[in-house]
């Protein structure tokens, strides 16, 4: 079963969150909050990370790119373990425009994805992207647990991994290059 759903942001500052960035600029200087929102300048490159570790769990969470500042690239790094650097050992559930809902194997994470979607270390969503407009809310339904890795981008699942590193890590949100927007992080340890 699922334990009870947990806040990872509180919609009002960081608390909870360390960063880490390609270049001597502060977490302020790229990630801000206003209204609930974390809002990402996306350069440089780098990410957020929580400081605590998770191992089993389902993470969900909702992004959106602003027509205005044009889509994009950013990406959620599960079991991210070893050192800070870009990009850290972790499972990407990768959050580009058109690609949502596709996996990055970074650093060589042990782990089993359909070989026919998969070229290297990228593994394509199986559906046609179930992404809305630019400026509208997605979310993402993200279950982390034991071996299984699976991805739903606004309820369609679109990707799924399995005999994946079963590690406990921080969970990552990337700046690449692009301005984003998070809100309503929530996860729910498998205890079970």
């Amino acid at each position: 079963g699922k334990g009870q759903p947990i806040s990872l942001f509180n919609g009002v500052d960081m608390s909870g969150w360390t960063y880490f960035l390609n270049g001597d600029q502060e977490m302020s200087d790229v990630w801000t909050v206003a209204d609930g929102i974390i809002r990402c300048e996306g350069r440089p490159t780098g990410y957020i990370r929580t400081e605590e570790s998770y191992t089993n769990y389902e993470l969900t969470l909702e992004w959106r790119f602003l027509p205005e500042r044009g889509a994009g690239n950013s990406g959620v790094l599960c079991r991210m373990i070893g050192e800070d650097k870009v990009w850290p050992h972790s499972m990407e559930a990768q959050l580009q425009s058109g690609s949502a809902g596709d996996i990055w194997n970074i650093d060589n994470v042990p782990m089993i994805a359909a070989p026919e979607r998969t070229n290297g270390r990228h593994t394509r969503g199986q559906l046609s992207s179930s992404e809305k407009p630019l400026g509208e809310w997605n979310s993402y339904r993200i279950l982390v647990d034991r071996g299984h890795l699976r991805l739903e981008v606004n309820g369609a699942v679109q990707n799924e991994a399995i005999w994946c590193e079963e590690v406990p890590g921080k969970i990552c949100l990337q700046s690449e290059g692009a301005y984003i927007e998070f809100r309503k992080i929530m996860i729910r340890r498998i205890v079970n």
